[in-house]
């Protein structure tokens, strides 16, 4: 329980207030068993919300206003923040920090999986959201934690290593990401690397390991978790790990790493690799990363989001299926000034991975031969080109929405 009466630190608590089981810092997310962190936002101020998570029956508040049920505070954010790192240090089991330009989501989904712990929820990895998972499970969960830790601004990561103080940190990947802000891909590896400044153990993709040499390392090459013969069904993907042999429902070179990740932290928690393993056969990744579904053709949906580094992986996965190749493109964001030039070297890439490119957006012109001029008459074209027996990878940033093209077409085909 989170409990206001509890406040480690300088607190005026109104008698009304009460324990919670989760804490928020959106208005509309409360009832009777999740408490208001009313913070400042982007735009709008949390107090602003305050009578609505009342009325929403919101055990508690944290503001640094005089309201019903207030824990009342010199500054929500920092409070928040301060808690949840003093319950963390309550916390004795593991807890692991995964960070990377890409796949960091999936990786955590699987290490989550392996280590039968509990992680961070969807793509909620901002300090805030970060600070209420903590302040939910740190003291109450005897399980390991698994953090997702995302940044788009130099020094945020050493923030979030403040808060979370990882026991194991992990890179997934370095590449073109949030460019806009952080300006290099130098600055990428080095803001995310701070992650591995970790309490035991710090861990890199082989994907990355360039960036950080002498780290240790994971993946299908020589490392030190390394799985071995990997090897493609239509619909799964075997390889051995140490001396456990491990299917994964997966045609993703990335996600079958992300195994490896997670059997490689298992090993280190000392958790049996058979039960591990078995776990993995179940994870369930949040939607719209490399959702293969199946049909009178075959949608690969991965447009939850896009740049150059996950670009380059998913379409190298096309080499794992039979049949037509199409892949169809939308707009990476957040690249910064040399967007255009990102976009060309993606369009040429894909052209060595796939038979017909399409291609929507700002840039669709530097994606494919094929730009289309609105998410209709993308959808107009693909009804028009897509054969039975076709393999259709959609990828784009969130922007693009280009899931609405991937929901027409498994209509149309019956996927």
């Amino acid at each position: 329980m989170i409990d206001p009466h509890q406040f480690p630190f300088d607190a005026q608590c109104h008698p009304e207030a009460r324990a919670a089981h989760r804490i928020t810092f959106v208005a509309q997310d409360c009832d009777e068993n999740t408490a208001f962190a009313a913070l400042q936002g982007a735009s709008r101020h949390g107090n602003e919300f305050i009578e609505q998570a009342l009325e929403r029956g919101a055990p508690f508040v944290l503001t640094n206003l005089d309201v019903p049920r207030a824990l009342k505070v010199e500054d929500a954010t920092a409070a928040l923040r301060q808690w949840a790192r003093h319950q963390r240090d309550q916390h004795d089991h593991a807890v692991i920090g995964i960070t990377g330009s890409a796949g960091k989501t999936t990786a955590k989904e699987h290490v989550r999986a392996a280590v039968d712990g509990v992680c961070t929820p969807g793509n909620l990895n901002t300090l805030n959201a970060i600070s209420c998972f903590l302040l939910e499970h740190a003291t109450i969960t005897p399980a390991p934690l698994v953090v997702e830790m995302g940044i788009d601004r130099m020094g945020e990561m050493q923030e979030l290593v403040a808060l979370v103080s990882p026991d194991y940190g992990v890179v997934t990947a370095v590449g073109e990401a949030h460019l806009e802000f952080l300006k290099t891909v130098e600055n990428v590896a080095r803001e995310k690397g701070v992650i591995l400044q970790a309490r035991k153990l710090g861990v890199v993709s082989q994907r990355c390991s360039h960036f950080y040499p002498g780290l240790p390392t994971y993946g299908f090459e020589q490392g030190t978790f390394q799985g071995k013969n990997l090897n493609f069904d239509p619909e799964q993907c075997h390889f051995q790990f140490m001396d456990q042999g491990v299917t994964v429902p997966t045609t993703s070179q990335v996600v079958a790493e992300a195994a490896v990740l997670a059997l490689g932290l298992a090993s280190e928690l000392k958790i049996p690799l058979r039960e591990a393993a078995e776990r993995l056969q179940s994870v369930d990744v949040p939607g719209g990363r490399f959702r293969v579904h199946v049909g009178r053709i075959t949608v690969i949906d991965d447009t939850y989001n896009a740049n150059p580094i996950s670009m380059r992986a998913s379409l190298e996965n096309l080499k794992h299926y039979k049949g037509r190749k199409l892949a169809v493109l939308g707009d990476m964001l957040e690249l910064g000034p040399d967007a255009a030039g990102f976009h060309r070297s993606i369009g040429n890439f894909a052209q060595q991975y796939a038979d017909l490119v399409f291609s929507v957006g700002e840039h669709a012109a530097q994606l494919s031969a094929h730009p289309q001029t609105d998410m209709q008459a993308l959808i107009h074209t693909l009804k028009q080109e897509v054969r039975a027996g076709d393999v259709v990878l959609f990828k784009a940033s969130r922007g693009v929405r280009l899931e609405q093209a991937v929901q027409a077409i498994k209509e149309a085909f019956g996927v």
